[in-house]
């Protein structure tokens, strides 16, 4: 592997996803594990990079996500809003390891009190791709956010547990029993619209689901797409100061970015989209050219 310059790491909760890179930020190899920072105390997380990427090792590592965290391999501070996305002169060295490894910070927000790690990062990229953007990115998620972005400075977010709810619902709850595959457009677009016109009448909303299911036979893919429908319509109705009026962009992954900017299309908003992957890795590419600067 004597082309890689560095290594490119996003090690979150329950994976560790690395890039083999070039210095001009080519992609050589794509890695990842179930070695998430949430299976391994602190003396596991060497020996888990180690275990992905060894044979690229001792190439210098530069690394975002949870692996920053206070359980993780070095704590990372976070930066306080309102702030660029943290950059090199922010990345934390880890110790105790003969390895080049280094961390960059999440980002907190006191009032109304909020955390990211990780997204920052993908904001970062999104920024260095997209210079000028004054608006709103959402990063939709197991837990999306909504950040403000203005004069390339985070200047607030709020954080939503939509998609964790929508796993607990349709895999934990009575309504599991009437999930199925498939995607109904019509009923998502029905949920969204139940949900941001009456926001206070989400928990109601839910078990109609069943009960509909029970009584007329609704279909799984329908309950399916109402039930995300319902979701993000309340999401939308809570978040509607970081949408309303604004230029919005949309990062994560496809087919759920596809739904918010759906939802988002019903109100008037029109929404420019991005890969979650792409902007991590030109996040993390930016801040490694300010450490190292370009391979010749």
């Amino acid at each position: 592997m004597g082309q890689v310059a560095w290594i490119a790491v996003d090690w979150g909760t329950s994976h560790l996803r690395a890039w083999l890179m070039r210095g001009d930020g080519a992609v050589l190899d794509r890695r990842s594990s179930a070695q998430g920072m949430g299976t391994l105390d602190r003396s596991g997380f060497e020996p888990a990079l180690r275990d992905l990427v060894g044979d690229a090792l001792p190439a210098p590592v530069l690394a975002c996500g949870m692996v920053g965290s206070r359980q993780g391999w070095a704590e990372a501070p976070y930066a306080a809003v309102p702030c660029a996305p943290p950059s090199a002169a922010e990345a934390v060295q880890v110790f105790g390891t003969d390895l080049d490894v280094r961390i960059l910070p999440g980002v907190k927000q006191a009032r109304p009190a909020d955390v990211m790690r990780g997204e920052e990062t993908q904001i970062a990229g999104f920024l260095a791709v997209t210079p000028g953007f004054d608006g709103v990115i959402c990063l939709p998620g197991t837990h999306t956010k909504w950040v403000h972005v203005s004069a390339g400075e985070i200047v607030s977010f709020r954080t939503a547990m939509t998609g964790e709810m929508f796993a607990l619902l349709s895999e934990r709850s009575v309504l599991r029993h009437s999930m199925g595959e498939g995607w109904d457009v019509d009923a998502f677009a029905a949920g969204v619209d139940q949900s941001l016109s009456r926001p206070e009448g989400l928990a109601a909303a839910l078990f109609s689901l069943r009960a509909e299911g029970l009584l007329d036979g609704l279909d799984g893919a329908s309950a399916k797409a109402r039930l995300s429908g319902l979701l993000i319509g309340a999401e939308l109705a809570a978040m509607r100061p970081y949408w309303l009026g604004q230029q919005v962009a949309l990062i994560g992954a496809e087919s759920l970015s596809a739904a918010y900017a759906e939802a988002l299309k019903g109100q008037g908003v029109p929404c420019r989209m991005a890969g979650a992957e792409e902007m991590t890795l030109a996040g993390l590419t930016a801040a490694y050219t300010q450490i190292y600067g370009e391979a010749a």
